[in-house]
């Protein structure tokens, strides 16, 4: 079967304006045109009328750069949702957390997963599990997720590409396939 047979529905996680503040997240952020390769991915989900769903983070912290006061709750403009494409709003880490995301897949039919988003570490690795956890057929994209520096329990400082890396490893070949945006474009 080929891969767009399968009906793959494209999930772009958070690729919301606060996190171009790169500072408030912890600094040197690696993949820095993640977004734009998200774009030219949902541009071909467009294409090819495939499910697409947008997920945007709405912390209840009102400091926050995701909270709906703050300019950075708006997606970036390299994503915007067209008005028939769901947005699913989360507040934790996971977009099947608190949410009726799966309920919609399950009502499509739809068991295979392409997600893309931020961070690679947090939001996009806390559903990639979940969605590999549910069964679904679940791929992610390497270079349309990215990371910011970390600081470790004891005050070390992790590289973000250490981070974005090591997070996608613990991904791959147990809760989805890691693929790059070649090698999706190669399937479609």
């Amino acid at each position: 079967m080929s891969f767009l047979n399968k009906n793959p529905a494209l999930l772009l996680i958070d690729i919301q304006k606060g996190f171009l503040d790169e500072s408030y997240w912890g600094g040197n952020r690696n993949n820095k045109n993640a977004e734009e390769i998200s774009g030219s991915i949902l541009q071909k989900w467009r294409e090819y009328h495939l499910p697409i769903f947008h997920v945007q983070h709405r912390s209840t912290n009102p400091k926050s750069k995701l909270h709906p006061s703050n300019p950075g709750f708006a997606f970036q403009d390299t994503v915007l949702p067209l008005p028939n494409e769901p947005i699913i709003t989360k507040h934790v880490n996971s977009a099947f957390i608190g949410t009726n995301l799966k309920q919609l897949l399950d009502e499509q039919q739809i068991s295979t997963l392409v997600i893309v988003g931020l961070t690679t570490n947090h939001c996009v690795s806390t559903t990639t599990r979940m969605a590999g956890n549910y069964g679904y057929e679940t791929y992610i994209i390497s270079d349309a997720t990215a990371a910011f520096n970390r600081v470790g329990i004891a005050g070390e400082n992790y590289d973000s590409t250490l981070i974005h890396l090591t997070a996608l490893a613990n991904l791959n070949d147990e809760f989805a396939t890691v693929w790059n945006s070649q090698q999706l474009f190669k399937h479609i």
